[in-house]
């Protein structure tokens, strides 16, 4: 990535190599794996260090758009993310004016927080672990043949360990708190 130059003030960012008309004269895209970087400097065309210092899990937190800038001592630009905010933890809830409005009903979730998110794809895991052995649950309420132990115990495991990983998550006191869970599941039999 570079930025263009006019006056030691960036004109424009350049995501990619492509042709340039700059002063009259026209570069081809080449230029920019052919030249080097001071060759590039000669007509305005720096390159750009990104700075991802408070860039952030963009699960977790909404990230600013990158300011670039040039430094005209140094002769570098760099582009850099402002101050993260976190997402909302918490469910969002429709408001009376929000019902009278007609947007939803008062009370009930307008966005989910992350926990509630995080809780879902918990469910879906656990759900996803236990449906290759969900017929042999079938056969046995139909009076076949029983679940083998080992997989009552596998089954056992995983709707705890799901229980366990939802408390985890209603207990986590801010994002970055929810951000640092790791789950475990356990093993197919």
């Amino acid at each position: 990535m570079w930025a263009r130059l006019e006056s030691n003030t960036i004109k424009e960012i350049l995501t990619r190599p492509k042709a340039l008309t700059i002063g009259g004269a026209q570069y081809p895209s080449n230029i920019f794996s052919m030249w080097t970087d001071s060759e590039l400097a000669v007509i305005g065309i720096v390159p750009i260090t990104m700075d991802y210092t408070n860039r952030k899990d963009f699960k977790y937190y909404i990230n600013t758009e990158v300011t670039y800038a040039y430094d005209t001592e140094t002769g570098k630009a760099t582009g850099s993310y402002g101050t993260a905010t976190a997402r909302a933890i918490a469910d969002s809830l429709f408001t009376a004016q929000d019902e009278k409005d007609g947007l939803g009903t008062e009370g009930e979730v307008k966005d989910k927080g992350l926990k509630t998110r995080h809780k879902e794809e918990i469910n879906l895991e656990a759900g996803s672990l236990l449906q290759p052995t969900d017929w042999m649950v079938i056969r046995e309420a139909d009076g076949g043949t029983a679940i083998p132990s080992n997989i009552k115990t596998f089954r056992t495991t995983v709707r705890t360990k799901a229980n366990t990983h939802c408390t985890s998550i209603d207990n986590a006191a801010n994002v970055d708190a929810l951000a640092a869970l790791t789950f475990d599941w356990p093993e197919q039999p």
